[in-house]
This record gives C-alpha cells, sequence and structure tokens, in this order.
C-alpha cells in the first residue's frame, strides 16, 4: 500500500476540484479513527472519509456504508458544533508531504465568522486529525491526543500550537530546478531508487522503482530525464489511478510498467482508494475483536483432530479383537499344558492349519485359567469400544466441521456479526458467558443477513453467521424460495427471494454462496440449490445445519467483483 506524497498530491486535486464551497451538512465516526463527513455540494451529497488508521490511513470520496455507533464520540460531537453547516473554502496539501488542510469557513451561535482549519496528517501509526481554530491558532481537539511524553518535537492536545510533522530535510520535487536531481543522486554509490526516496519528499519506493525501471539501469542522463518526465506528469496532474493485483496487491495514481501484473483502470483517484480500501479496515477490526475467538476455536479443532489420531489408535487396537477371543480359546483348549509362573504357552493353532504352532503372552502372577479369562476380557472390551470409538470419531469430525465453519464466518464477518458469533458460541456451552447480571428486558436483536440484489432486480440474502443463517432459512425465506449454499463445504446459507429465478440470478447468488465459504479462494466450486421447502434442520444439529434434497449443483468460480456489484 503505497498512499506517498504523490497520491496525497493527486486526492487533494480531486477534492479541491469536486468538494470546495460544499456545505458540511453531517459528520459521523463510525470507529475511533474513521469519520465521515457529509458534504453538500451542486445539489448533491457526497461521503467524505478521513481515516486515522495505523495501517489504513487515508483521505477519500467513499461510496461504502459504515455502521455508526449509538452515542457519537467526544470528538465527533466537537465536530458537529464546530463544522456543521460550514462551508469548505480551500483544500491544499503541504509542500509534497503527506499533510492536507481543510481552510471551513462558517459562523458561531451568535452569527459571527469563524475559520476553521482540519488538518489531516497521513503519517501509518503516526496519522491524525487535527481540529485548528485560525483565529486563535490552537488546537481545539483532536482523533489522536500526543502527550509531550509521546514526542518531544510536538504536542497535539486542546489548547496547544499548532506544529507540522518533523521536517526530514527533503526537497519538494515539484519546486526544485531540473538539474537538481543530477546534483542529488551519487550514480557511484548505487541504489539509486533508495536515494531518490531519501532525497525527495512524498517520493515513496514503489515510484522510486519505477524511476530505475524506466531508467533501465542507464546513466545519469537517462534517470534524470525519466525523473523529471514524471514529475512534469505530476506537477500538470496527468494522472492514471490503477490497482495492481499481483501477489501483493499495490495501487498508484501514474503507471507502474515495472509490475508487471493485471492492472484495473479508474477514472477517479477516490475511487481505486475506496475500491482498493473497501473493507480493510473493517476486516482488521473485526480480527481484533475476534482474535480470542479464533484462537479458542483454533484450539478447540487442534484439540479434536488430537483426539481423532487417539482414537483411530485404539479403533486400530480394537480391529484384533478377534486376536484375543482365539488366543483366549487356544489357551483353554491347551490347559493342561500350562501352569503358574509361565511366562509363554506355545499351543498348536489349530485356526490356522499353515501355522501349526503360536506362541501366546502369559502373565506369570496368573494361573493359566486366569490368563485365558483376560484374554477373554480384553476382546469383549475391545468389541465393545470398537462401536463407541467410532461413534466418538463421527462425533469429533462433526465437531470440527461446525468449529471450521464458524471460524470461516469469523473471516468474513462484518463488526456487527461477531456480537451474533460470540452469543451463539455461549448458546452451545464452548465459552463462558459473563454477562450474567444483564438486564432480563434487554431482547436479543433480531439477525440481519446482508441483502444483496441480482442485476434484474431480485432480492437476494446470505446469512454471515449461523444464527443469520438459521433466520434465513427457516423464518425469513418462503416455502418456495431458492436455497443455495456450497457442497459439502462450509459456508453461508444463501436466498434468492424468487420462486423461478433467471439464469444470471441464480449464477449470481452461486457467486455470493462460493464468495461466502471456505472455498472463495478457489476455482469451479460445487453450489447446491434447491427450494426451502427441501431444506431440513435434524433435531438437536448444531446451529446452521441442515440437510436438503432435490437440489441440483452449479459450479462457480468465484470473483470478487460480484460483491461490489450486487451489493446495495
Amino acid at each position: 500500500m503505497t498512499f506517498d506524497g504523490i497520491v496525497t498530491r493527486a486526492i487533494t486535486k480531486e477534492l479541491q476540484d469536486e468538494l470546495t464551497t460544499g456545505r458540511i451538512i453531517k459528520i459521523y465516526q463510525p470507529t475511533q479513527t474513521e469519520l465521515v463527513f457529509t458534504v453538500r455540494v451542486q445539489g448533491e451529497n457526497r461521503s467524505l472519509l478521513f481515516s486515522a488508521h495505523p495501517m489504513y490511513a487515508r483521505l477519500h470520496l467513499t461510496e461504502d456504508t459504515y455502521q455508526n455507533p449509538k452515542e457519537p464520540p467526544m470528538f465527533c460531537m466537537l465536530l458537529r458544533k464546530h463544522l456543521v453547516g460550514s462551508f469548505i473554502e480551500r483544500i491544499e496539501q503541504h509542500e509534497n508531504e503527506r499533510v492536507v488542510f481543510f481552510s471551513i469557513k462558517g459562523k458561531n451561535e451568535i452569527g459571527d465568522e469563524t475559520k476553521k482549519t482540519l488538518a489531516v496528517e497521513i503519517m501509518g501509526k503516526h496519522s491524525n486529525i487535527i481540529l485548528i481554530d485560525q483565529d486563535k491558532e490552537h488546537i481545539l481537539d483532536s482523533i489522536k491526543h500526543v502527550s509531550p511524553a509521546q514526542s518531544r518535537h510536538r504536542t497535539v492536545l486542546p489548547g496547544q500550537a499548532y506544529v507540522l510533522p518533523p521536517d526530514q530535510g527533503k526537497l519538494n520535487p515539484m519546486e526544485i530546478e531540473a538539474a537538481t536531481f543530477r546534483r542529488k543522486m551519487d550514480l557511484n554509490q548505487g541504489k539509486l531508487d533508495q536515494q531518490i526516496v531519501h532525497a525527495f519528499m512524498g517520493v515513496s519506493p514503489l515510484l522510486a522503482r519505477e524511476i530505475a525501471h524506466q531508467a533501465k539501469l542507464g546513466n545519469m542522463d537517462a534517470y534524470e530525464k525519466v525523473f523529471n518526465d514524471i514529475m512534469t506528469e505530476i506537477k500538470h496532474h496527468n494522472y492514471a489511478p490503477s490497482i495492481y493485483n499481483g501477489s501483493k496487491e499495490e495501487f498508484y495514481v501514474l503507471p507502474l510498467s515495472h509490475l508487471s501484473v493485471e492492472r484495473k483502470e479508474f477514472t477517479r483517484t477516490s475511487e481505486m482508494l475506496d475500491t482498493f480500501y473497501s473493507g480493510k479496515a473493517e476486516r482488521d477490526r473485526v480480527k481484533q475483536q475476534a482474535g480470542d475467538l479464533l484462537r479458542f476455536l483454533k484450539n478447540e479443532i487442534e484439540k479434536n483432530k488430537r483426539k481423532i489420531k487417539k482414537q483411530k489408535q485404539t479403533l486400530q487396537k480394537a480391529e484384533k479383537a478377534d486376536d484375543y477371543q482365539r488366543y483366549g480359546e487356544l489357551l483353554t483348549a491347551h490347559m493342561h499344558t500350562m501352569k503358574t509362573g509361565d511366562k509363554k504357552a506355545i499351543v498348536m493353532n489349530y485356526y490356522d492349519p499353515e501355522q501349526q504352532e503360536i506362541t501366546i503372552d502369559l502373565n506369570p502372577n496368573k494361573t493359566p485359567s486366569e490368563n485365558a479369562q483376560s484374554y477373554f476380557k480384553t476382546y469383549q472390551k475391545l468389541k465393545t469400544s470398537k462401536v463407541k470409538v467410532q461413534i466418538e470419531i463421527d462425533k469429533a469430525k462433526k465437531e470440527i466441521d461446525y468449529l471450521e465453519e464458524v471460524t470461516q464466518q469469523i473471516e468474513d464477518a462484518r463488526e456487527q456479526d461477531i456480537e451474533e458469533i460470540r452469543e451463539e458460541l455461549k448458546e452451545q456451552g464452548y465459552i463462558k458467558n459473563r454477562m450474567k447480571n444483564r438486564k432480563k428486558n434487554n431482547k436479543p436483536k433480531k439477525p440481519a443477513p446482508e441483502k444483496f440484489t441480482a442485476t434484474d432486480g431480485t432480492t437476494i440474502y446470505v446469512g454471515r453467521n449461523n444464527k443469520q443463517n438459521e433466520y434465513l432459512t427457516t423464518r425469513l425465506a418462503a416455502r418456495t424460495d431458492i436455497w443455495l449454499h456450497t457442497k459439502d463445504i462450509p459456508g453461508s446459507h444463501v436466498i434468492i427471494q424468487d420462486t423461478n429465478p433467471s439464469e444470471d440470478t441464480l449464477a449470481e447468488a452461486a457467486q455470493l454462496a462460493a464468495l461466502y465459504s471456505k472455498a472463495k479462494a478457489s476455482s469451479s466450486v460445487p453450489v447446491d440449490y434447491t427450494q426451502v421447502r427441501y431444506v431440513k434442520k435434524p433435531n438437536g444439529a448444531k446451529p446452521g445445519y441442515v440437510t436438503y434434497d432435490n437440489q441440483k449443483t452449479l459450479f462457480v468460480t468465484p470473483d470478487q467483483r460480484f460483491l461490489t456489484q450486487l451489493k446495495n
């Protein structure tokens, strides 16, 4: 991920062109590090996302929807107080750095004009969003506070003067003379791509590698020409936003010829960033929230695998039950040849004509009769255990299937799905319910399966966890609706709200079933479909487990683009 100074320049220009004179009408803070402004401009509402996430810090227009908390955080309340109803005058980048200033003009409670600056700093784990009073020249508040103990260079706290992030001593490539590049580089030192990164602000290693690639490791003239040509394109805002789908997904606002992978082009930088980051930050938050659950499930799966391994060893031993019966019978038939204290008995094996004699181990502390009875008891024990062990193995396998399905659901979960999964594991007795003092009148929320719309307008629902799966299949769906699920693969229940859907809609629903399954990274995934009336839940079955018949099977190759195309 390369949100460098060049990407910042591109998105700043786009926002300046599209949002200047826009009026801020709503502000939300869906998470601790993200803000969403609704800006009314030219008769249209635009959603502007700011993120100070340590890994996914960014700003751009967005089409995504965000789940907002019931109670807005204090920073969100402060922003509403100072900025709602105000107008965006200017959007400017600080030199070629990842710092963007929004100059905002409004009025206070008594009608006097006010001017505020919203500083957006995109600097990895040090990213921040800071509201500054232009008149008083101090910080009103920030999404992250930085105390003097955390930073000697600057303090980011209400009432403090705003100080820019530390200057790294680099040159702004937008403001240098053409010959400056040659003076700053040393061809003899090698690694010119690293020298470029260290010399010029806002230039990432990704862009520096592109410059080196285009120069084809030539002389200084070649490097200087490529560098100046690229900077000229940037100065004139000639961008080509693209996502590169290699082993590591990358994005950039300029063509990157050194990445010989599939490239998806976009007309706008916001569209590229929105597509690239969509869901990444949420999945990161879900991973943090559900980290304990994933560790627990992994341990339970491993525990059941060890149990199966042990039970199979017992089963292998049980397969020899008939041998112990024969030993007991042979000892009984030859008891007159043995005495107490013998450690072995050599007897005629009349069960196997080819093996005339067989040696049987004895317990010298037991009589011949007791030794024979011991073999008979072992035979009965193994014979009984064979049935019980197989039952335990089947039970452990079903347990693993269930736990792997829940694991897959967590990996695809939205934030609102995690609590339902946690509640399910409590109900199933896997984790303790630490909410004994919860008020009884707090009714559980109705599960909310995710809703999609097929290209022909048909509604498709997807269960994101077992509670949603059961609600969807047993309560929400009509008996004649079409039910889909990956064949013999953990995944979501999918419902098409139509008795006779088109082939295209059926194919799109099958795509969703594959994408929300353990086989989402596979090709040619089998997806069964049938009417809901043929889907049954066996008595005592785990949540989400069903049987079905009268099914047909489709084969699809999961394609992530369907999630964006069909999502409401």
